[in-house]
């Protein structure tokens, strides 16, 4: 099928609001496409591409040669997003190749990834040429795996389901087994083969999610008996996997990140699923040097990890990946999802007694009695030094359901940390808030070169309503100051109440300091500027 009715399909699914109406789209599509089309289309829009078939920075390169860049780049931050923006202004080429048809989805992934770097250029400029402004959009969101339709992957996944009239975990669990463009998975939806067997093929599974608690109607309900508690660890969430003598670290998005810590990934020598939460471990300076005397390590000491195609042996020696077990899914082929978590805690302290503890360990259970315990409990992991988020509160009785489920885990987070910064530089969003002021950056107040001065401290772009987000853009608007490219400079006489999980030291920041997870809880149009915080209070907030 032709590559305007994958185009066709996206400008539906983007200007449908209804994710009723999306899925039945959705699922008519795939139901008339034949393969492969419908089966790479699926993995654009459900995010499981795992190759860009052009650079964005081509693209970029493209338009620059065709159209001034200066007003290229005016264009692209008044439009708020480059591909829409090169969809629209797109200059036909003076001697274009004209095709005689759209040629199918299947045949341009095909023809991108067989061309060199030359040929990948040619073919771009000449679909370009040939295709309306949509389907442009459509190719380039396509090509450089930037497509955002508004269309999770779960409710993909969910069309798929009602289409084959099972329940989504069956399609969960295959997700991750199967590769595009599914050629497999839709023979078995449309009724033509069995389901496809991934009981050999070592995957990711997906992970159970905590709800946050409602301390007003869940604390009531907690019993020692019902629920175990356990710290939320402040690292990132992985499922480590080994099957048949290969070894997989997953996100939990289900990325996988085996090659940022080989030194974990080696120790796989097992067949088996276990769900936890990824740390390094570091010297303690209190301590002897050597494997004995080190601890857990801060998520500043883990980003030294995170990202890293080859850490260096140094690296790896210095700050060793680390594993806290939670849970276990499977060992030897059995599934244990199904069990209780008492059930599957058994299983998994005789996994971790056997593995080696300068890797691994084993989530604690907390010793609780009454709510008040738990309250000092969350107390104890605010006051870790922001080792830990707060604590993991679980059902007993709950089986591992993946996604959500209510009522079955509960995450209880330390509170974050609130400083009050003023407003100093705001920037048009992308998509649909390219027209408003949405990107603000804030400072505090510190001595420069003995005059009050504001020095950045952070970046935010979300907390406030869409009510909030007008207002916002209206007070940007009659408080300008000078521009720097997309970047416009205020007025500093706004005050946010910014909240944020954690502070560090940053050589890259002219404050000295950055946020972690920072966010608008308040706009404080009350506050006069000069009464924001100062940045003499960052030092007392390192760390903690």
């Amino acid at each position: 099928m032709s590559f305007s009715a994958f185009a066709d399909l996206l400008d539906d699914l983007y200007f449908t609001n209804s994710n009723l109406a999306k899925a039945a789209i959705l699922s008519d599509y795939l139901r008339r496409t034949p393969d492969p089309d419908r089966g790479w289309a699926l993995a654009a829009i459900g995010g499981t591409l795992s190759f860009d078939l052009f650079k964005r920075n081509l693209v970029k390169t493209l338009m620059e040669e065709r159209m001034d860049p200066y007003l290229f780049e005016l264009s692209r931050h008044y439009v708020g997003e480059m591909s829409e923006t090169v969809a629209l202004a797109w200059p036909q080429s003076e001697d274009p190749v004209r095709l005689n048809r759209l040629p199918d989805l299947h045949e341009v992934i095909a023809e991108f990834t067989a061309r060199d770097k030359a040929g990948i250029r040619d073919y771009l400029i000449t679909l370009l040429d040939n295709m309306s402004p949509p389907q442009r959009w459509a190719l380039l969101k396509l090509g450089t795996r930037g497509l955002r339709i508004g269309m999770s992957a779960r409710t993909v996944k969910k069309t798929l389901a009602n289409m084959a009239d099972v329940d989504v975990g069956v399609i969960e669990a295959l997700w991750h087994g199967i590769t595009p463009p599914y050629a497999s998975l839709f023979a078995w939806i449309d009724g033509d083969t069995e389901m496809p067997d991934i009981s050999n093929v070592l995957t990711y599974s997906p992970v159970m999610l905590a709800h946050p608690i409602d301390e007003e109607k869940d604390l009531a309900g907690l019993t020692p008996g019902t629920h175990q508690a356990e710290w939320k660890w402040d690292g990132i969430r992985v499922q480590v996997a080994g099957m048949n003598g290969d070894a997989r670290i997953y996100s939990r998005t289900g990325d996988d990140i085996s090659h940022s810590f080989p030194d974990l990934a080696k120790t796989v020598n097992w067949d088996a699923v276990i769900d936890g939460e990824l740390l390094v471990r570091r010297a303690d300076p209190a301590e002897s040097t050597g494997a004995a005397g080190m601890v857990i390590g801060s998520f500043n000491d883990l980003q030294q990890r995170l990202g890293k195609k080859k850490p260096s042996a140094a690296l790896m020696k210095r700050l060793p990946a680390h594993l806290i077990a939670y849970d276990i899914l499977s060992e030897d082929g059995r599934s244990y999802r199904d069990e209780a978590l008492d059930t599957r805690r058994k299983k998994l302290e005789t996994f971790i007694a056997l593995r080696d503890p300068g890797h691994y360990s084993i989530s604690d259970r907390l010793d609780w009695t009454t709510v008040d315990d738990l309250r000092g409990l969350r107390q104890e992991a605010a006051d870790s030094g922001g080792l830990k988020e707060g604590l993991m509160i679980k059902r007993r009785d709950a089986a591992y359901v993946s996604g959500r489920p209510k009522h079955a885990w509960y995450k209880w987070k330390r509170d974050p940390f609130l400083l009050d910064a003023v407003l100093m530089y705001a920037q048009r969003g992308t998509g649909k808030r390219s027209s408003f002021y949405s990107d603000f950056t804030f400072g505090l107040w510190a001595n420069v070169d003995g005059e009050d001065a504001l020095l950045p401290i952070g970046k935010a772009y979300f907390g406030f309503t869409d009510e909030e987000l007008k207002q916002l853009d209206k007070w940007v608007r009659s408080h300008k100051l000078a521009r720097y490219g997309p970047v416009q400079e205020v007025d500093k006489a706004l005050v946010f109440e910014v909240a944020f999980d954690s502070a560090q030291q940053s050589k890259r920041h002219k404050s000295g300091y950055a946020l972690r997870f920072p966010r608008i809880n308040r706009i404080r149009w009350d506050k006069p500027a000069h009464e924001a915080d100062r940045l003499d209070i960052m030092p007392t907030l390192v760390g903690q």
